[in-house]
């Protein structure tokens, strides 16, 4: 559900100066955990949310709404490059919302005991001591809330939300919705002051039961509110509360998009007349503002959009968003039957002489920012966010943005909920550290979830990699310029049996044939009939041969399988190397098998290997590489987070290198430790650690390569972080 909240206060008297005619670009440079919040003896494991954000007057404190945990959150940015957790403090309620007025921060809480008895108030917050001072009552259940530009008034848009169980979620679902217009006196609304505003019989949809959803002031002390539901928006005035304007939000048509949850992106569908259903609005001037198009139940265009304060048109994105999340590997296949991206945050701020539009993708895990040009925005680039970003607000005066990001996937070991800090200086995005190109129609290369890599063999930055059965409909290969930065997926090579995609695979690695070809190692998974196997594939990705397990293996199988292979050797000597994942059923705790297959021969083998011991959850491999008289491999936890400990390179010495028959009694083999890689995924994007590295190469000059696996953005924050390692025998 979309919520607002605006600022209101003294700017720093230092304002920093921009470089004139610089290149210029929003990079991360703090993530806070809001879980640090918590009080010192709660359960760790307490769900927390950070979802509409706000800052303080001077701009070194955040304030953030905190639904699930019943209150607000301090964040102390002081120094932005380290926040400090601030403390929470507990309301009577659901925080919905806040906003800041000078000193005073202004909480909206939803109170209501059922979808028909909505109540709430306003909770006015002591910015310094931290504490609760005066409440008014809404008479309804509260969603966004917004300060005006001069401290004249608060506006609070009244929801009375539907009951989405109820009859399909279809309104009319009384009570009907309105807006609260205050007068503030020094950053406190005047209770007795409050002004309703009837919003009832002006859409089309619905009349009588319109649902607002979000709100925002432009500097003519005007009120744009958006209906979502009712697919409607109005104008109304501040100092009257008088609607001055209404009109529908309309529809749009789109091609080339995504509308089939299938394990495949394909840009190859359209939708005729889509309602838009606007959630967040923020003003760009006193004429003109813009809206994010998440939709309801019956729309969502996927799309943002200007439009005049008469109704008027002025831009729609159409399915950018939608490229250009797929073109940084955060496109939503999941979501390709609803909402696709679902932009539903926005924030509209000046910096330096330009102002930007920056668009929160919910699904997507991804703030795209533009540039405001008073006529086409321009696309400057897109900035990572942790999961089901909600709230962002700007700080220009030091430079900075802010996002809070709402979900907190701790039940499932996952990724907490985080508030994550941008600054913009002179230089070039950091973010995204691989991208796709489009194709001859200027459609992007959908990619994600790369689980295995290989170098090309003779051409140096030429690398490929696969992914994994998230995809399960597009299994590809895909051929990466690495050379280039942000490193580059020039193509897509679908992998094909009988010419038509192949069924059935889990590519978790990949490795030159040494024919022109490639040979694909796919993990099995017994309970969804996925074989555990190898294939050889030509270059076109046809499969030309396919390799069961032997029986000895798939009689101690379990679904951890291979996590990479790659090549020893060539023509009578080829012997292929695979790393199992995880102990299988013979395996001592703590060791793993290194599988051998000598294709000539067709000769299977095995030794084991020793895995670090983890403080949490397990420790596997997930990736080999042969390279100069070694096997380099990627052993980790998976642990995300600053509770990952281990994201190790290791080499294993081909010089004595004996795989047993697999009846008889395996070898351990020693491992020698040649890079820590926790410090390069921390040093990537400032980011929290991601899980997992499931690629690594090394090229035809010695350069060595690794890529994280972003799970497709299923319940991930769709990151995926491409690093070049340079001569690893010179940064041992």
């Amino acid at each position: 559900m979309g919520r607002h909240a605006i600022i209101l206060g003294l700017l720093a008297s230092t304002a920093v100066i921009l470089p004139a005619h610089a290149d210029m670009a929003f990079n991360r440079i703090a993530t806070f955990p809001v879980a640090e919040n918590l009080s010192a003896d709660a359960d760790v494991t307490t769900e927390t949310s950070s979802e509409i954000i706000a800052r303080s007057a001077d701009g070194k404190t955040l304030i953030y709404s905190d639904s699930p945990l019943g209150g607000v959150g301090f964040v102390d940015i002081g120094d932005a490059n380290t926040p400090k957790a601030g403390g929470m403090l507990k309301l009577d309620g659901e925080p919905t919302s806040v906003g800041v007025a000078g000193q005073k921060a202004i909480a909206a809480v939803n109170t209501s005991e059922s979808y028909t008895s909505p109540s709430g108030n306003l909770v006015v917050i002591d910015m310094a001591a931290k504490t609760a001072e005066k409440s008014c009552d809404l008479g309804g259940q509260p969603d966004s809330v917004a300060v005006s530009s001069d401290g004249r008034f608060l506006a609070v848009a009244i929801e009375n939300e539907r009951d989405e169980d109820l009859n399909d979620g279809v309104i009319p679902q009384m009570p009907a919705g309105d807006l609260k217009v205050f007068n503030l006196n020094d950053g406190v609304p005047d209770c007795g002051s409050m002004k309703t505003v009837s919003l009832s019989g002006l859409a089309e949809i619905a009349p009588e039961d319109p649902e607002p959803e979000f709100v925002d002031f432009n500097d003519a002390g005007e009120i744009v509110v958006t209906m979502q539901e009712n697919n409607h928006i109005a104008v109304v005035a501040a100092e009257t509360g008088e609607v001055t304007g209404h009109f529908s939000a309309g529809q749009i048509s789109l091609e080339n998009i995504d509308t089939l949850d299938n394990g495949a992106i394909a840009f190859d569908q359209n939708v005729q007349n889509l309602k838009r259903e606007p959630d967040a609005v923020k003003w760009l001037d006193s004429d003109r503002f813009v809206t994010a198009n998440e939709g309801d139940y019956e729309g969502g265009s996927r799309s943002f959009t200007i439009f005049s304060k008469s109704g008027d048109v002025l831009f729609d994105s159409g399915n950018d968003l939608e490229f250009r999340a797929a073109a940084a590997g955060h496109y939503p296949d999941k979501r390709s039957d609803a909402k696709g991206t679902e932009p539903e945050g926005l924030e509209v701020a000046t910096f330096g002489d330009q102002q930007y539009i920056f668009v929160a993708l919910e699904r997507a895990s991804l703030v795209v920012v533009y540039r405001d040009t008073g006529a086409e925005p321009e696309f400057v680039q897109v900035l990572p966010s942790g999961i089901g970003p909600e709230g962002l607000v700007a700080i220009p005066e030091r430079n900075l943005l802010v996002t809070a990001n709402e979900a907190d996937l701790v039940e499932d070991g996952a990724a907490r909920s985080h508030v994550m800090v941008y600054e913009l200086t002179e230089g070039k995005p950091v973010y995204p550290t691989i991208e796709s190109a489009r194709d001859d129609n200027g459609v992007p290369f959908g990619w994600g979830a790369l689980s295995g890599l290989v170098a090309d063999s003779e051409k140096p930055g030429t690398l490929y990699a696969v992914s994994d059965s998230f995809y399960r409909n597009q299994p590809a290969i895909f051929t990466i310029d690495a050379t280039e930065t942000p490193a580059r997926i020039t193509a897509r090579t679908i992998v094909t049996r009988g010419g038509m995609a192949a069924q059935k695979l889990d590519l978790e690695g990949i490795a030159n044939d040494g024919k022109g070809g490639f040979w694909l190692a796919s993990e099995g998974r017994t309970d969804r009939l996925t074989p555990h196997a190898l294939f050889r594939v030509d270059a076109a990705g046809e499969i030309r041969e396919e390799i069961a397990l032997p029986a000895e293996l798939l009689a101690v199988e379990k679904r951890f399988g291979m996590e990479g292979v790659t090549v020893v050797g060539e023509g009578d000597d080829q012997m292929l190397v695979m790393a199992i994942q995880r102990e299988w059923g013979d395996d001592p705790k703590g060791q793993v098998k290194l599988v051998s297959y000598r294709p000539p021969s067709g000769e299977w083998a095995a030794v084991r290997y020793p895995l670090d011991a983890g403080e949490k959850g397990w420790v596997g491999l997930s990736e080999i590489t042969a390279h100069d008289g070694k096997l380099y491999i990627v052993e980790r936890d998976n642990q995300i987070g600053t509770s990952a400990k281990i994201k190790k390179l290791y080499s294993v010495s081909l010089d004595g290198f004996q795989p047993a028959a697999l009846d008889a009694d395996l070898p351990l083999v020693e491992k020698t430790l040649e890079r820590d890689l926790l410090p390069d995924m921390k040093a990537a994007t400032n980011g929290y650690v991601v899980d997992k590295i499931e690629g690594f190469a090394i090229d035809a000059e010695g350069t060595a390569y690794f890529v994280t696996d972003n799970d497709g953005v299923d319940d991930s924050s769709g990151e995926t972080i491409f690093v070049n390692l340079g001569k690893l025998d010179a940064t041992n």
